[in-house]
C-alpha cells in the first residue's frame, strides 16, 4: 500500500510558505522567492529540496545561521573570473545573484568561472543549470558544505564529505537538458523525506560506525520519534557515496573545487566536532555556445538526444529518457494536481507556522 500523503494545490502551498519567511523576518519579496525556488524542487519531483526544508530554514535564520535581506560582495574579479561572497544569506537569494553574474561575464566575454562562498543552503542545484540555459549558456557546476559532513568515502565509515550534487545545464531550441545529482547514493534530503514517512532510501544508502550497510534514516539523524527537525549532528552513521569509488572521487573534488578554490573551506574537519553554521559553495564554468564557431549546437544536440532515446528499451514498456525529462514530466503533473506531502512534512511546516502566529490553510486529509 502506497504511503499517506497530503496533497497540497500550488497556488495554496506557495504563498503559504512565503508567508511562513516573510513572518520570520524576510521582507516579502525574498520570502517569495524562497517559496518559488523550494516549490521549483518539489515541482519536478525533488522533494528533498523543496518545502520540506522550511522549518529547517526558519531554525537556522532564529539560531543567526543563515541571513534575510543579503546580497553579494565581490572578493576577487577578473573579466572571466570572480570570486562571490554569499554573506550567509539564503541560497533562494544568493543562488540567482551568483549565476547572473556569471552570465553577464560570459556573454562578454564568451565564457566565465565563478566561484561562490558562504552561501545558505541553495537549493536544487537544477534551477541554476535552467536559469543559465535560459540565457542560452551551457553551465558546470560544482558544489560543496562547509563544515556539512556527512558522507562517507568509499571505504570508510567516517563522514567526510557532503552530498557534493553536479550540474551540467544545456541550451537547446526545445528547452534545457540537465544533468543534476548529488554523489551521494541518494541526497540527504531523500532521507530526511523517509524519516517524514514517505520513499524509504535503498538499503546500502547509510553505513553504520560498524560498517554495516542501512537504510534506517536513524544512522543519519538518531532517533526521530517525536521530533519535527532533524538533526544530522545526532546520528552515529553516514550516507554512503554513489557508484563506490567513482562518486567518492567526484565528491573529492567537488570540495578541492567548490570548497578550496573558493575559499569557502571543505566539508571538514568541523571544529570542535559540532556542527554550527553550515555554508554551499559553488564553482560555477559558463561557456557561451556561440563564442567556439561552431554551428548548429542546438541541432547537434537535440538530433543526439533522438538516437539516445531511440535505443531499444531493456523492457517492456519503459523507455530510454534523457536528463531532464523524468523532472520536466512530473513539473507538468504536479502544477495541476497539486504536490503531494508526507502527513509529518505537513505537519512540520504547519507547526512552525503556528509558532510564527499564522494560521495554515485548509487541505484535504491524508489520501493512500
Amino acid at each position: 500500500m502506497a504511503a499517506a500523503t497530503t496533497t497540497v494545490p500550488v497556488p495554496i502551498l506557495e504563498p503559504f510558505i512565503s508567508d511562513i519567511f516573510t513572518a520570520a523576518g524576510c521582507a516579502r519579496e525574498e520570502g517569495d522567492r524562497i517559496a518559488q525556488f523550494l516549490l521549483s524542487a518539489n515541482l519536478t519531483g525533488h522533494d528533498s529540496h523543496g518545502v520540506i526544508r522550511t522549518p529547517r530554514y526558519i531554525l537556522w535564520l532564529q539560531e543567526g545561521k543563515v541571513r534575510a535581506g543579503q546580497t553579494l560582495s565581490v572578493v576577487h574579479e577578473t573579466p572571466t573570473q570572480a570570486i562571490l561572497d554569499g554573506n550567509y544569506g539564503f541560497g533562494q537569494t544568493i543562488g540567482p545573484l551568483a549565476v547572473d553574474y556569471g552570465i553577464a561575464k560570459a556573454k562578454a566575454a564568451g565564457m566565465a568561472a565563478v566561484g561562490l562562498r558562504n552561501a545558505g543552503h541553495i537549493g536544487r542545484i537544477g534551477d541554476w543549470g535552467e536559469r543559465a540555459a535560459a540565457a542560452g549558456l551551457i553551465s558546470i557546476h560544482f558544489v560543496n558544505v562547509q563544515a556539512g559532513e556527512l558522507v562517507a568515502p568509499y571505504g570508510g565509515v567516517d563522514r567526510r564529505f557532503s552530498t557534493n550534487p553536479i550540474c551540467i545545464g544545456v541550451p537547446t531550441d526545445q528547452g534545457p537538458i540537465i544533468l543534476d545529482f548529488a554523489t551521494s547514493l541518494v541526497a540527504e534530503g531523500k532521507v530526511l523525506v523517509a524519516s517524514n514517512g514517505g520513499k524509504p532510501v535503498p538499503h546500502g544508502a547509510l553505513i553504520s560506525p560498524e560498517g554495516e550497510l542501512s537504510a534506517d534514516p536513524r544512522q543519519l539523524y538518531g532517533e526521530i520519534a517525536g521530533t519535527h527537525v532533524r538533526n544530522s549532528a545526532n546520528g552515529a552513521g553516514a550516507l554512503r557515496t554513489f557508484g563506490e569509488h567513482k562518486g567518492s572521487g567526484l565528491a573529492f573534488m567537488c570540495e578541492l573545487l567548490a570548497g578550496c578554490l573558493t575559499g569557502g573551506g571543505t566539508s571538514g574537519p568541523i571544529p570542535g566536532g559540532k556542527r554550527g553554521r553550515i555554508a554551499n559553495g559553488m564553482l560555477s564554468i559558463y561557456l557561451s555556445p556561440g563564442s567556439f564557431g561552431t554551428e548548429g549546437f542546438s541541432q547537434a544536440a537535440l538530433d543526439y538526444a533522438r538516437y539516445v532515446k531511440a535505443s531499444r528499451p531493456a523492457s517492456a514498456g519503459t523507455e530510454v529518457l534523457i536528463p531532464g525529462e523524468p523532472e520536466n514530466r512530473t513539473r507538468e503533473q504536479r502544477r495541476r494536481d497539486g504536490i503531494p506531502l508526507q502527513p509529518d512534512t505537513w505537519a512540520a511546516i504547519c507547526a512552525t507556522a503556528r509558532d510564527l502566529g499564522l494560521t495554515p490553510p485548509a487541505v484535504p486529509v491524508p489520501n493512500s
